[in-house]
């Protein structure tokens, strides 16, 4: 009976303790939004990425139109636009917050260089930061100190003097292949720069799309390969593959939007699965996240489908750190809409929402 006992309370131990290794803790998800009704500034929730469920939002920092966040690698410091032409001489601003216990303190506020910053990213060695400015038609890359403070700008890529019949538009800037890429709007083009200081920076190379397609995010494959820019104006995906110089060349692109869709539509964001299989973009009008298979050898995209977003105008989007959800910013619905992933075909399925005031940047911890 001593043994039948001691037997019954070990298999009960491992499979409580089975349970407890199943039990996924809650994510930490910051939220940038538009300060122009109801928010404050950046939010941050919880999320549940057993039951994809996202808790109710808190206040983290007051602070102007937080349109786009990124944080450090090692989860010390976060730097938010602040989406305006008010800050300093015409210009936006760039915050940046220590972080201690999720917890966000202001450190620094400095001019953006142009005004309505809408994006920006660290270099892979993290001692950077690159921020673009959409109606400023620049963008700029800072030194980061160690206490995480932002250097006056150390390059400075202006393209208002570029091609005088256009009006530039920088909406992404992004390191990739060791050089940084800059989306333009406006100029219909990818811009490459070197990462090296300069007051008047040039382009080393410039990845041409077609006239009117307003190039807004992009992203790549890990290893730099394959490129995949998203068009905002002609709901397009453009799809490149580097060359054996290190350019870019065209291989094919695909429409975002249903053969039947009647009515205006804009592409706003972009993004790979983690696994390299399928590639994900918003539509807003259309108000969908279109999906694609990726063909890992040639690049190419195959259209899986496409699902409502449960809301009004899908900014950007993010996919959580398991790979199970994905988490989309309806900023004219206020609400973020959780969907489940399929991790094999790719297709998403409605589990939940959270309300929250013009969200449009998502960010996990």
């Amino acid at each position: 009976m001593k043994i039948k006992i001691t037997a019954f309370i070990v298999l009960s131990m491992t499979f409580f303790n089975c349970n407890q290794n199943q039990h996924s803790e809650a994510l930490t998800l910051y939220v940038g939004t538009y300060t122009d009704t109801n928010s404050d500034g950046i939010y941050k929730m919880q999320f549940d990425s057993d039951k994809g469920v996202l808790s109710k939002p808190e206040l983290a920092a007051k602070i102007k139109n937080p349109s786009y966040l990124t944080i450090s690698a090692e989860n010390d410091f976060l730097y938010a636009v602040q989406e305006t032409n008010d800050y300093q001489n015409g210009a936006g601003a760039v915050t940046a917050f220590s972080m201690e216990n999720d917890s966000l303190i202001e450190i620094q506020t400095v001019s953006s260089g142009g005004a309505h910053p809408c994006h920006l990213s660290l270099s892979p060695s993290g001692n950077k930061l690159g921020v673009a400015n959409y109606s400023g038609g620049n963008a700029n890359v800072y030194d980061i100190a160690a206490d995480g403070k932002l250097s006056e700008p150390t390059i400075v890529m202006n393209h208002t003097t570029i091609d005088s019949t256009k009006t530039a538009h920088a909406h992404m800037i992004q390191w990739l292949n060791d050089d940084i890429y800059v989306a333009d709007l406006g100029l219909d083009a990818l811009l490459e720069y070197r990462d090296e200081p300069s007051a008047s920076a040039k382009a080393k190379a410039t990845i041409p799309l077609l006239k009117g397609v307003g190039p807004r995010h992009f992203t790549s494959t890990q290893n730099g390969r394959f490129l995949y820019v998203i068009n905002e104006l002609n709901s397009t995906i453009a799809v490149f593959e580097k060359n054996a110089v290190g350019g870019y060349v065209f291989v094919h692109k695909v429409s975002t939007l249903a053969e039947d869709f009647d009515g205006e539509s804009f592409c706003a964001d972009i993004h790979i699965s983690a696994d390299g299989k399928f590639v994900y973009g918003s539509n807003r009008g259309e108000n969908t996240i279109v999906i694609f298979k990726r063909d890992q050898h040639t690049g190419q995209l195959t259209l899986v489908g496409r699902e409502s977003v449960h809301g009004d105008w899908p900014r950007n989007f993010t996919i959580d750190p398991t790979g199970k959800f994905l988490l989309v910013a309806n900023q004219n619905s206020n609400n973020i809409s959780v969907f489940k992933r399929d991790q094999e075909l790719g297709t998403l399925s409605f589990q939940s929402e959270q309300k929250l005031p013009r969200p449009v940047c998502l960010l996990f911890l």
